[in-house]
């Protein structure tokens, strides 16, 4: 299993990078009392087409960090910098696929695929044109007067997917996309996100409590401790792309980086 540095000395000035620099949060319960979520974050992660998944348990603060990269959050302590620019408000660099279910009911598909392009000013010509164009990358023509209600859970991630990256951010922040998703919905919405991802050559930043899938995705895999969150490994993924996700199990050093990984999960959590 390849370790890889956090930090990296010789890109720490790097444009296209994501750091965290001693970064901690707390929230606070109703009664005041202080919940810490990340605790002394140290990270530099590769802003240029690169994979990266965030696993660890429920509660240590993966959600968070996207949350703080994102600008929905901000750091109790210490900065986050996306792209060469500290993230003080809402990141425009970013799109962000959501846990749960992530388009507006009261839109249609084409409406909620269009958003993003409306909200930035974008011509009805020319956002009908780019919709019609990612309806076909996620096979969902046919289907883009239906509202959210009208469409399967794998569909409807499907359009989130859509909405999510149509805009052409140069990072998409997903959390947990596929969670609640049937084992084999899963596995073909993992392999027609890889296909996207290739396409677009942007750098996606992935959630995820399965190991397998932050194997089958990723270049680099960000393993978490309980809460307080802190960095216990940044692994390298050595696996040759491009991935069939179906057959990943059978990659020569699957096995040498899944063992590992497993045991450092469950030690940590015990």
């Amino acid at each position: 299993m390849e370790v890889a540095e956090g930090r990296p000395a010789d890109s720490a000035t790097a444009r296209g990078n994501i750091r965290f620099e001693g970064v901690r949060k707390v929230y606070r319960e109703a009664r005041g009392e202080p919940v810490p979520a990340l605790e002394r974050i140290d990270l530099e992660l590769p802003g240029d087409h690169s994979f990266i998944s965030l696993i660890g348990p429920s509660g240590c603060g993966k959600s968070t960090l996207l949350k703080l990269l994102a600008g929905i959050e901000q750091p109790t302590e210490g900065t986050v910098t996306c792209r060469g620019q500290r993230v003080t408000g809402i990141n425009t660099r970013i799109s962000y696929v959501p846990q749960g279910k992530g388009l507006f009911p009261w839109m249609t598909l084409r409406d909620n695929i269009e958003l993003p392009l409306k909200i930035a000013g974008l011509g009805a010509a020319e956002r009908a044109r780019r919709a019609d164009e990612w309806l076909g990358l996620v096979e969902l023509r046919g289907f883009e007067n239906h509202f959210p209600r009208q469409l399967s859970g794998g569909m409807e991630k499907r359009g989130s997917l859509a909405r999510a990256l149509i805009a052409d951010r140069p990072v998409s922040l997903m959390d947990e996309p596929f969670g609640p998703l049937d084992a084999q919905t899963r596995l073909t919405l993992q392999q027609h996100l890889l296909g996207l991802w290739e396409k677009l050559r942007n750098t996606v930043v992935f959630v995820t409590h399965d190991l397998v899938e932050a194997i089958a995705l990723s270049d680099l895999i960000v393993v978490f401790s309980p809460r307080p969150g802190r960095i216990l490994e940044v692994v390298k993924v050595p696996l040759p792309r491009p991935r069939d996700v179906l057959t990943v199990y059978d990659y020569e050093g699957f096995n040498a980086l899944y063992k590992p990984l497993q045991r450092m999960l469950l030690r940590d959590r015990a």
